[in-house]
């Protein structure tokens, strides 16, 4: 029998209280490891495997044995993990927020999304238009990461579109950089662009179109139009790096 998404955040959860319990505190080199009780909460939402491991049963995505996503510990070791499968029930009650390609959100969910932001929240979104990360499961699957993301209504809101260009080469490469900061890799990247009917939202849009810094409301936003950085193996620790600088970009301050 599938084990629904529902199933596999509960377990998620489990594993995180685990882990976040024993005080295990990890940090890419360069940085100062942050202890326990300095952690701030970060809410995850996402349908991408960071949590879990993509698996076909329970029993093999819960075994102590297996090694953990990459970004995973790298979030681990700066913030106390809170997995959301809704942004409705229970109400978001962090600062910080990390979309990572979530599944569409319902009605209530854009609203829910846009007070919190609009309230003094801090998001880093990343969607991506043509997720080219491989999968355990069939399309269809309810378990498989989402393959093209759709949020338009809350994007439009916040006066952006997402865009996609079908003709341009696949292959992971390095992003164009606005200074001598971490590399990004992406793969078959969309492009931000502004539209009209944003309400109360200033985005300056960076990087070729691959990334966009909101303002909307008290709030702030970062979002990326990509979600290759979060492939599964990161040897060399670049894309921990990546990630490192985004999370600081989306939240320092």
């Amino acid at each position: 029998m599938a084990v629904s998404r529902r199933w596999r955040f509960g377990a998620a959860l489990l594993v995180c209280a685990l882990v976040v319990g024993a005080g295990v505190a990890w940090k890419s080199s360069g940085s100062r490891a942050v202890s326990a009780q300095e952690r701030p909460r970060l809410m995850l939402f996402t349908s991408l495997p960071i949590l879990w491991n993509e698996t076909p049963d329970l029993a093999a995505m819960l075994r102590a044995d297996a090694p953990p996503h990459w970004a995973r510990r790298a979030l681990e070791a700066h913030y106390t993990l809170v997995a959301r499968d809704t942004l409705l029930a229970p109400p978001l009650d962090a600062r910080f927020l990390l979309l990572a390609q979530p599944r569409p959100l319902a009605p209530q969910e854009n609203v829910a999304l846009d007070d919190w932001v609009r309230a003094g929240g801090r998001l880093l979104l990343f969607a991506d238009p043509m997720l080219t990360a491989d999968s355990t499961y069939a399309l269809g699957d309810r378990r498989r990461p989402q393959d093209i993301v759709l949020l338009s209504p809350i994007l439009a809101r916040w006066g952006l579109e997402l865009r996609f260009d079908e003709d341009q080469p696949a292959g992971e490469h390095d992003a164009a950089r606005e200074s001598a900061g971490a590399a990004l890799p992406v793969n078959l990247p969309g492009q931000l662009a502004p539209r009209p009917g944003g309400h109360d939202a200033r985005c300056a849009i960076v990087r070729e179109g691959l990334v966009a810094r909101c303002r909307i409301g008290r709030g702030r936003a970062l979002i990326v139009a990509d979600a290759a950085l979060f492939e599964p193996s990161d040897a060399d620790g670049k894309r921990a790096a990546a990630l490192d600088s985004l999370l600081e970009d989306a939240f320092a301050g």
